[in-house]
């Protein structure tokens, strides 16, 4: 059921309109009592609530399985602390080279911008952080990082992220990529957001001639599940694409929400026909209280087995674990190499056949 609200077009009512506490979710859904203590804690020393009227009207009011609204909507496991559960999953705040500037691999930076969001997705790996009401930071306050990135030219690639950074005035985006672009080294610039999923009116023409300033920016979204894929979000990514921005998805794989390899295959499916590349299926991250949605590493295994021969190449992400502690990503998924030999390499087809691939023999002419 759609709220009364959501044909507001403006991205700044969206966002002064959001859902904030216990009386706008009862409004909005008939709630659960877990999500009821769900909502009294968040509200207390918990992740913020925040959910636009827009990604509000995508979930189904009645339903506490819908999978928007597990996303967003707070619930009292939230509270639950399971083994393996971190505060910082990533290592972040030990890899801060500079406030804001995370370093974890010799070629990138991560640039942490803003603490806001449209939407506090209840999964979100700086659950720490965000939230806080600081907002986007003043330029003052980066100089640092970007005296930083022009003292280390071997970072030749940064993520612009937070917080949402689209979730600011055109202004002060341009005013950030206007500084990445003087720095000769970058050869890219990733702007990770999920506006085209909870404010895509967000997408302006304005804002995409903004995304442009730095000649080799790149987009990163964050679509999760196949009804994110509305007119609203395709016209978003519809015009990134058409002011010449690659958009590229990261999804990450959620208990009730897309641990399916149909609902994954729609979704990239979906994906593709509207121009972005599926990039990254990401396991969720072991974030404190998160637990009741993640999967066992198992599923992701499974769900890539079973899109394998399914999906073409364009339309198949990587699945991704991103290490606890900071130490990075790493690929996983299913194993088909069955037997090796000297020379010989017998591969497992997605159909079960068995195929031996046979090495050429040494030169005998060096």
């Amino acid at each position: 059921m759609s709220l009364p609200l959501v044909a507001e077009p403006d991205w700044r009512w969206q966002v002064r309109n959001a859902i904030a506490d216990l009386p706008g979710l009862e409004r909005a859904f008939v709630l659960s009592e877990a999500e009821r203590e769900g909502a009294r804690r968040a509200l207390g020393a918990g992740l913020p609530i925040s959910i636009t009227p827009y990604y509000a009207s995508l979930c189904d009011r009645l339903d506490e399985a819908c999978p928007i609204r597990r996303q967003c909507v707070p619930r009292a496991h939230e509270a639950l602390e399971v083994p393996g559960d971190l505060r910082d999953p990533l290592g972040e705040e030990a890899h801060e080279v500079t406030p804001g500037l995370i370093r974890r691999y010799p070629d990138r930076a991560l640039l942490l911008v803003s603490d806001r969001c449209s939407v506090y997705c209840r999964f979100c790996t700086r659950s720490r952080m965000v939230g806080q009401g600081g907002g986007m930071r003043p330029l003052e306050v980066l100089e640092p990082a970007f005296a930083y990135l022009r003292a280390n030219p071997e970072v030749r690639d940064v993520i612009v992220s937070g917080g949402d950074p689209l979730v600011a005035s055109t202004a002060k985006i341009a005013a950030i990529l206007e500084r990445l672009a003087a720095i000769p080294s970058l050869d890219t610039v990733r702007v990770a957001t999920r506006v085209p999923v909870t404010l895509p009116m967000r997408i302006d023409d304005a804002l995409c001639r903004a995304l442009r300033i730095h000649p080799a920016t790149w987009v990163m979204t964050h679509f999760n599940h196949e009804k994110e894929l509305t007119p609203q979000a395709s016209q978003a990514l519809a015009r990134l694409v058409d002011h010449g921005l690659p958009v590229m998805n990261q999804t990450v794989l959620l208990e009730g929400v897309n641990d399916r390899a149909e609902t994954l295959e729609a979704l990239f499916r979906g994906l593709v026909r509207r121009r972005v590349r599926p990039y990254y299926l990401l396991q969720a991250d072991p974030v404190r209280g998160t637990g009741h949605l993640r999967t066992p590493l198992a599923t992701g295994v499974s769900i890539m087995e079973r899109l394998q021969g399914r999906l073409s190449g364009i339309a198949r992400p990587t699945f991704i674990v991103d290490t606890p502690g900071g130490h990075g990503k790493v690929p996983h998924g299913p194993r088909w190499v069955v037997a090796q030999r000297e020379g010989v390499t017998t591969f497992r087809t997605h159909d079960g056949t068995r195929v031996d691939y046979v090495d050429p023999p040494p030169n005998s002419l060096e």
